[in-house]
């Protein structure tokens, strides 16, 4: 009678993949009585611990069940059967033991009478004859007579009980037991000692001494074996910048780069590493124990990197670790994970980052980028990976969910952050981005690069397709081109029909069509309309904007349907395609 708390569900067997209705290897079933996990017993039997990912099935067919329990009912007969065999031989068990008659003057077994198991008859010997019992297993012996030297079965270089055991396995299987005979060549050290301590009277109070020197000995080792993440990140940072050229510097800012040591900034490069040239390497650790534990990264230029102690050159800072450790015997904790995060600053200001290749206009683009290839801190909810735990922290936030609505506008958000953007952008017009050439502050980051070249001739930003080499102003326009254009991606799809578009901004549009809403009404003729821009169009219509002229005879029209139309009916030769 099997009973059982879950009931079977449908799916592929996790141990043949059959279909079927399962049980779950997770639940508790009772087969006679008898408590039964599955997964629990798959570790049991074969120390075997499978997957718990929720992707994989957890159910168990029928003959599977039936073959598991077929393996561990034979685990434990084994193991019961062992014991007992074991038991039987530490007890000396009348089963497994046969008598020898040796002869006192030759040393030699003579008249030798082994009996089957089970049987208790032995010959009798003269009274002269000495008795010797030895135990072992009789599976081992013939039933035949046989002759024995006394020396092997009398072997003062094994302990009591040793041959039992040793018989049990081949020959030079098992290496025996060091003896009184054989500890010298054995265990040399140990009868070296032994011989220090003859004569001597110990005493309770010594051995409780020795004890207290051995515990306090391994306390004081811990001590300087574990140390916390941040001591570690300290560690590994100061040897590497100490021992090589590497200039390190701050998260730059936006008029230059500011100073490791004492934040002063630095638009020129050459000035940067030359400022940092006369700080004291000895200065390293303190300002890098003013790092926070969340926050702890340092960047570094390693423009021609060597090492300062050999002046080998270095490709980058893996080689550079690597080289200080074994050749140097630098000690570093390399189980923590990186917090030097290398660059290359150029004078182009063109960013390569060193690991991929991959080229970026902006120090915060590559910035940013860096999270890709130092995954220190991952992501629950989307894995994406951060440098470090604060970076981590801010990203989290935009997953809390929530709105936050604008109290101007209406308009909402779904993170506060994104909220006091809107707000210090659109309505209090706040000013962040200040021109390096000039006082001049603008709202926006692009505003302030479009600034710069059309005032100061800064070359402008570019963003180059490696596919057809067209060139963008923003990164954003070249990824959507690239979806658009090359890759073909459209990831939003209509759940009323079959159109699928690339942006969000899209579909809302299509979605016009169908729930068929004209909320955009025209001020003059009160037509109404489903799309802002189908109204903006109409609007010329009232204001006489006819900015769609004939090539050919010079009539303007007011929409570009017009104009069509106008040249297939007029000048079919020069018609639109």
């Amino acid at each position: 009678m099997e009973n059982k708390k879950g009931k079977a569900s449908y799916g592929k067997c996790r141990c043949c993949l059959a279909m079927g209705h399962h049980k779950d290897l997770m639940k508790e079933y009772y087969n006679n009585g008898i408590r039964e996990v599955y997964f629990d017993t798959f570790m049991e039997c074969f120390n075997l611990f499978l997957s718990t990912s929720e992707q994989l099935s957890t159910l168990i067919c029928t003959s599977c069940v039936s073959r598991l329990r077929d393996a561990i009912s034979f685990k434990m007969m084994v193991v019961s059967t062992e014991r007992q065999l074991l038991d039987a031989l530490i007890h000396h068990d009348d089963k497994h033991t046969v008598f020898v008659s040796v002869p006192v003057e030759e040393n030699k077994l003579e008249d030798v009478d082994i009996k089957p198991e089970g049987t208790t008859e032995v010959k009798q010997e003269p009274p002269e004859v000495q008795h010797y019992d030895m135990s072992y297993e009789s599976d081992f012996l013939d039933n035949d007579d046989c002759e024995i030297e006394a020396k092997d079965i009398v072997d003062d270089s094994v302990v009591s009980g040793e041959n039992e055991l040793l018989a049990r396995f081949g020959k030079d299987t098992l290496k025996p037991l060091p003896s009184r005979h054989t500890l010298r060549t054995v265990c040399p050290n140990y009868v070296k000692h032994l011989e220090l301590l003859k004569g001597i009277e110990i005493m309770p109070k010594m051995i409780k001494k020795l004890l207290q020197e051995n515990t306090y000995r391994r306390l004081s080792n811990s001590r300087n074996i574990y140390v916390t993440e941040k001591i570690a990140h300290i560690v590994n940072a100061s040897t590497l910048l100490e021992f090589s050229n590497m200039t390190p510097f701050r998260s730059r800012a936006r008029n230059g780069f500011p100073c490791f040591y004492c934040r002063n900034i630095f638009e020129n490069l050459e000035k940067l590493r030359e400022h940092t040239s006369g700080h004291k390497k000895s200065d390293i650790n303190r300002v890098l124990k003013t790092y926070g534990p969340e926050s702890f990264v340092v960047n570094a230029d390693i423009t021609d990197l060597t090492c300062n102690i050999c002046s080998q050159s270095l490709v980058n800072i893996n080689e550079l670790k690597t080289h200080l450790t074994n050749i140097h015997k630098k000690k570093m904790h390399l189980e923590f994970t990186d917090r030097v995060i290398p660059f290359k600053l150029s004078q182009t200001n063109v960013f390569e980052c060193q690991i991929c290749g991959c080229n970026y206009e902006t120090f915060g683009a590559i910035e940013r980028h860096m999270n890709v290839h130092f995954r220190n801190y991952v992501c629950k909810e989307c894995g994406t990976g951060f440098v470090t735990k604060y970076r981590l922290k801010v990203h989290a936030k935009g997953h809390m969910g929530g709105t936050f609505p604008c109290e101007i506008c209406g308009k909402i958000f779904a993170s506060q952050q994104k909220h006091k953007n809107h707000v210090d952008t659109v309505h209090k017009l706040v000013k962040r981005f200040k021109c390096t050439k000039c006082p001049d502050r603008f709202t926006e980051y692009f505003r302030r690069q479009k600034h710069m070249v059309e005032v100061h001739g800064v070359a402008p930003l570019q963003y180059k397709c490696n596919v057809c080499e067209r060139t963008f102003e923003r990164r954003y326009t070249l990824s959507r081109h690239m979806k658009r254009d090359h890759l073909e991606e459209r990831d939003f799809q209509c759940e009323l029909c079959s159109y699928k578009c690339f942006t969000k901004n899209e579909l809302r549009v299509h979605m016009v069509k169908h729930n068929g809403e004209r909320i955009f009404e025209c001020s003059v003729c009160k037509k109404s309309y489903a799309r802002k821009k189908t109204l903006k169009e109409h609007m010329r219509i009232h204001n006489n904007d006819r900015r769609f002229a004939c090539a050919v005879c010079g009539q303007a029209f007011v929409q570009k349907c017009s104009l069509k139309g106008h040249l297939k009916t007029h000048h079919l030769e020069f018609s639109l395609p």
